[in-house]
């Protein structure tokens, strides 16, 4: 009747699925540098079209780019979680994908570099043309010392701009 009871310990949690294999993780791992140039083959080409101006046709790349990008995310949590494995079984496999991913890295970063140029430049043509537009609107007064008046809030009118391309 003084017997301790018996203690009940949960199972220390694994880093990696129980199934994982080998072949699991180069298939993993082929899979990984699949999406990474499918994506990059994607952003190549929206880089290209927006560097030529074709900025309608580099829209509609959208959709197939988000949807590789979530495929790329979840093929990159599952590498981690394979990564220990990966780097015992097959270091060499482990450096290649390493090396695959600097240069997607690389390639990501002159498109975000375009994107953002183009983006500086379609903001600043708006910024001009509302500039113009107040410009013209704004009444021409001159104070008591003959300074250019500063217009109030009420001259200036808003220029309304469509997404839609």
């Amino acid at each position: 009747m003084n017997q301790r009871p018996q203690q009940h310990r949960p199972a220390a949690p694994t880093s990696r699925p129980a199934t994982s294999t080998p072949p699991d993780v180069a298939r993993l791992a082929n899979e990984l540098t699949e999406v990474m140039s499918a994506l990059l083959a994607v952003v190549e080409q929206e880089t290209g079209l927006v560097r030529a101006g074709k900025i309608r046709e580099g829209m509609q790349l959208e959709a197939q780019k988000s949807e590789l990008s979530r495929r790329y995310m979840i093929a990159v949590e599952h590498m981690k979680s394979m990564q220990k494995m990966l780097s015992q079984t097959d270091p060499e496999l482990l450096a290649t994908l390493r090396r695959h991913h600097e240069t997607f890295r690389a390639m990501l970063q002159v498109n975000l570099t375009v994107l953002a140029t183009a983006h500086a430049v379609s903001e600043g043509i708006v910024r001009g043309v509302n500039a113009e537009v107040q410009r013209r609107n704004i009444p021409n007064t001159y104070t008591a010392n003959g300074q250019r008046a500063t217009p109030g809030p009420r001259n200036m009118t808003p220029i309304a701009v469509s997404r839609t391309l």
